[in-house]
């Protein structure tokens, strides 16, 4: 199951929860936060206002735990957000076109030379997901265009 690359919302700070945090410390945040917002839960003398915030809030904290529940989208997450955090913590050393990079027909892979005389690679099975490559000697990185 894939989310869309789009999402930009912290599922961990709608959950209380730390990328650190266990299995078991995220669905315990979880379901405290589900039982606090949950819409059957709310006191009849709450305004319709809050009403509604309330129930926005819990469809979020549900959405965050479907992300960070399921071990496979948490990962999938968690390297979307690295991979943006190394946009803005790492230099860009240049936007490139797979196409544009060598193909190694006996490696079944891409690649390009780094200015340092390092190299990035794209493996063939990887095409699809990657969109940020290190360099395997230095620290920059080059983001691959679709």
């Amino acid at each position: 199951m894939a989310f869309e690359r789009i999402t930009q919302k912290d599922w961990y700070k709608i959950l209380g929860a730390k990328p650190s945090d266990s299995p078991a410390e995220l669905k315990r945040k979880y379901q405290k936060l589900a039982l606090l917002y949950h819409p059957d839960k709310q006191k009849a003398d709450v305004p319709a206002g809050e009403v509604e915030e309330r129930v926005q809030r819990f469809i979020e904290i549900d959405q965050a735990w479907k992300i960070l529940g399921n071990e496979e989208t948490k990962k999938e997450y968690d390297l979307q957000q690295h991979g943006s955090n190394l946009t803005k913590d790492w230099p860009l050393h240049a936007q490139i076109y797979l196409e544009d990079m060598s193909w190694n027909e006996d490696d079944q892979c891409y690649t390009l030379s780094c200015r340092c005389g390092g190299n990035y690679t794209v493996f063939k099975s990887e095409t699809k997901d990657v969109s940020l490559v290190c360099c395997d000697t230095c620290s920059l990185v080059i983001e691959i265009l679709q």
